[in-house]
């Protein structure tokens, strides 16, 4: 598509000279890393090449209808060589988690991705910030390849595009979008069965675990700012894992009048992981890099040591400190 400022060309030719390809998803995968994956997966096996899945972190239950989903594997599970390592809607090297191991069992590296804050980490580069979902970038790039499209490479392109544009109610969602969505489903995309599985339907441990997080939820700043905290001890009551509490953090941001929600959980290990949100204009990647974090203007996260309290106190502290420098928002 003309709108695309990546370089699927410099990716294609890494592709094209490498026999055997490592596709990296980042660590809490979502749909769009996940869809990411499995689709340039689909498309480099029918140009003959040999790829291997891998991601740090189990694949949410909630994607396991993913065509190829299940040949992802934990990056400890293979010592290579690779002739290149592809690392897929992975904003920065910490992201990768364990799948950095594999840069060095690999001649080559480069990554597709949408995040602005990317510092370009990898060998060949193919990065556009204003990308709506990486998996536009996907399907720029299997396009480059001359890779034909599928009803299995449909679905997961439409997994990465959907979730990541909010079901196409974010504001980063563009016309571009829908032309992709019309290529998907002319190819026979099950679209009404899959809406369903992506955002109609919760298991029971995550409407469990969202009572959780509504009873925590506390208003600052005149209801500016929703700020909701998930203990250890909350995903242990109801039987939740990480995974369920991926989109909560939405909750906060849909009471009127709120531009900012922010939620805390704590991960087990001494680390305390925020989920950050905001109402266009507003901007929250800011926020999450002052804390070392990142990610996109409206959707971003941070991952802090301490307490919950304390940590929740360090966040509600810099959104507020945002709030006061920029009056209007």
């Amino acid at each position: 598509m003309s709108g695309m400022t990546g370089n699927p060309e410099a990716i294609g030719e890494a592709i094209r000279n490498a026999r055997t390809i490592a596709v990296c998803s980042h660590i809490n995968p979502d749909g769009d890393t996940v869809g990411s994956a499995t689709a340039m997966r689909l498309g480099l096996e029918s140009l003959g090449k040999e790829v291997y899945l891998f991601c740090d972190d189990k694949i949410p239950d909630q994607l396991s209808f993913l065509p190829g989903v299940e040949h992802f594997r934990r990056p400890q599970e293979s010592d290579g060589p690779f002739d290149l390592v592809l690392a897929v809607d992975i904003s920065d090297k910490a992201r990768m988690g364990a799948c950095e191991l594999l840069i060095s069992r690999s001649a080559h590296t480069a990554q597709i991705d949408h995040h602005p804050t990317n510092p370009m980490y990898m060998e060949t580069n193919s990065i556009d910030g204003k990308a709506p979902a990486n998996c536009l970038l996907i399907r720029e790039q299997l396009r480059e390849l001359g890779v034909a499209m599928t009803r299995e490479i449909a679905i997961c392109l439409y997994t990465g595009i959907s979730t990541d544009t909010g079901n196409f109610a974010f504001s980063s969602t563009n016309a571009e979008t829908f032309e992709v969505m019309a290529e998907l489903m002319r190819h026979g995309l099950p679209l009404s069965n899959l809406n369903r599985i992506l955002f109609r339907e919760r298991s029971r441990p995550q409407v469990l675990l969202m009572g959780k997080a509504i009873d925590s939820l506390m208003y600052y700043c005149d209801g500016i700012i929703a700020v909701m905290k998930l203990t250890e001890q909350d995903f242990k009551d109801c039987g939740a894992l990480s995974e369920h509490a991926d989109t909560l953090v939405n909750v906060g941001l849909e009471t009127i009048g709120t531009k900012m929600a922010i939620l805390g959980r704590e991960t087990g290990d001494g680390m305390i992981k925020f989920s950050l949100r905001a109402k266009h204009p507003t901007c929250i990647s800011d926020v999450a890099q002052s804390l070392g974090g990142g990610g996109h203007p409206q959707a971003s996260g941070v991952t802090l040591a301490g307490t919950l309290d304390e940590a929740t106190e360090r966040v509600l502290e810099a959104m507020i400190k945002k709030l006061n420098g920029n009056g209007k928002q």
